[in-house]
């Protein structure tokens, strides 16, 4: 939960001002959108090696090992807008998207150990950690922008500055105090009794995501939740640039958004426990398409767009926690984690997608096209629900 804090910093204040500083770089809004994207990207290219890091030597070394790639991209992000390098800094933010990997990853520590009773709860207060770090790292950007005059640097290099820092305080928590390591309690009977997860591949946790509907239900909902939310929030800050809105502003509506998020996790965790892991998801999908028609319809409005910005962020947590929870369930702790890090792998190609169609739509079909466009990643959810009632019916 402190690692989920500090790094949680690092990754709001990235959120906030990515997209500025590839329009400033590329001047283009097409090409803006790319940031969010590299950063969507990257968590997904780290996913696998990460967790099977993770598979390998426990989830301390796994996780450690992302937040130090970070905030790498950190340092990288920071030469390349120098420099004004474009390419580079499309690079930085690729490993910028490792630290996104871990963040998320984390979630599945929490799962490790956890009872079927309790795994949603669990979850999601690990989830939910991440809400103070990253509600407060995009209201920094003044601050830190302050920082960044006083080293000579651009002003949208502040919240850059903070990210670094935010992860390599990540790597040292994780690193220090994650002790003993959940994963590696979880396995241990199985070791005990000559099962070895090191013999396990990938391809095995691919295959047992297959061979279960609910984990395969569960992948699906968690990639679309966050196809939905990348898609929609990656073109926020400009949209609301393009009509005029001061970079505070935009600030706070990135940071409500991101509490819509996290904040409210433990609740979503006790009623995924309470309610059922399914049924929670498919809420959560609800919430979505909901926040895409407030967002989508509220043209110049700098409040309606914010009150959509939440809206999102609670259908993501929705998909997110219940849908993680289920995975987690579906399946044993020694596939467990490669099986959860081919979901993070799809999860973040459905975001990373999303995110660079979203400046084409924007420029297309406006930003009430674009909203539209990112409420039909939810339909291959409801597609299986309707199909696993038929199945049940039948």
């Amino acid at each position: 939960m402190a690692a989920q804090i500090v790094g949680g910093i690092g990754m709001g204040a990235m959120l906030a001002v990515g997209a500025l500083i590839a329009l400033d770089l590329s001047g283009s809004d097409t090409w803006s959108g790319m940031a969010t994207t590299m950063i969507t990207l990257g968590a997904a290219v780290f996913a696998l090696p990460l967790a099977g890091t993770a598979a390998r030597r426990g989830r301390r070394p796994g996780l450690t090992l992302g937040w130090l790639l970070g905030a790498l991209g950190g340092l990288v992000v920071i030469g390349a807008t120098v420099w004004g390098v474009f390419p580079l800094f499309l690079a930085g933010m690729l490993l910028v998207g490792a630290g996104t990997a871990t963040n998320l990853q984390s979630r599945h520590a929490a799962a490790d150990l956890a009872t079927e009773r309790t795994r949603g709860r669990d979850l999601s207060i690990v989830v939910w950690a991440t809400t103070v770090g990253a509600v407060v790292g995009p209201n920094l950007i003044g601050p830190t922008g302050g920082l960044a005059r006083a080293l000579g640097l651009t002003e949208l290099l502040g919240p850059v500055l903070l990210t670094t820092a935010g992860f390599l305080g990540g790597a040292a928590l994780i690193a220090v105090l994650l002790r003993p390591d959940p994963l590696r309690m979880a396995t241990a009977d199985r070791f005990a009794n000559g099962t070895r997860s090191s013999s396990l591949t990938m391809a095995d946790g691919l295959r047992a995501i297959g061979r279960s509907p609910s984990a395969l239900s569960a992948v699906v909902g968690i990639v679309a939740g966050h196809a939905v939310m990348v898609g929609v929030m990656t073109m926020t800050p400009v949209h609301m640039s393009d009509h005029g809105a001061a970079l505070t502003v935009v600030g706070l509506t990135i940071s409500l958004h991101i509490a819509g998020m996290y904040a409210l996790s433990p609740v979503v965790g006790w009623l995924s426990d309470r309610f059922g892991r399914a049924p929670v998801m498919l809420a959560g999908q609800v919430v979505l398409l909901v926040a895409a028609a407030v967002s989508g319809t509220a043209g110049h409005d700098e409040i309606q767009v914010t009150v959509g910005l939440v809206l999102l962020g609670l259908g993501w947590s929705g998909a997110l926690v219940a849908g993680s929870a289920l995975l987690a369930e579906s399946l044993s702790a020694e596939i467990r984690p490669r099986a959860q890090g081919f979901s993070d792998l799809a999860m973040n190609l459905g975001g990373a997608t999303a995110g660079a169609l979203s400046g084409v739509v924007l420029s297309v079909a406006g930003f009430g096209g674009l909203n539209l466009f990112a409420a039909l990643f939810t339909l291959p959810v409801f597609v299986l629900a309707i199909r696993a009632r038929a199945a049940r019916r039948g």
